[in-house]
């Protein structure tokens, strides 16, 4: 029994990762689209600082929600520093900026 346990934990991390790292690129030119826009900086560069999959505020057997890939996004250039959290639901093709917190 802890064996079939412990197989479901692997499976579903390696699940999880996949879903990150399959909204990861999206997340990414999201946070650089926003970010080269509020800086005025057309060659502002990005990179990941944090990703996680986030489980729907509301849960029930009436309260349906929606899984989420939330990234952690820093963003420099032109003597700028910006930080984006960006999210991208699952099942969605799109994702789309929470915030932008300047440096």
């Amino acid at each position: 029994m802890v064996g079939f346990a412990a197989t479901l934990l692997v499976l579903a991390c390696q699940t999880q990762a996949q879903f990150l790292a399959s909204k990861q690129p999206t997340a990414m030119e999201t946070a650089l689209t926003r970010a080269r826009f509020e800086m005025n900086c057309p060659s502002a560069n990005g990179e990941v600082l944090s990703s996680e999959v986030v489980q729907p505020a509301l849960q029930g057997p009436y309260m349906a929600g929606i899984q989420r890939a939330e990234f952690t996004i820093g963003v420099a250039g032109c003597g700028e520093r910006n930080t984006y959290v960006v999210a991208c639901p699952e099942g969605g093709e799109g994702c789309f900026a929470l915030d932008s917190r300047n440096r």
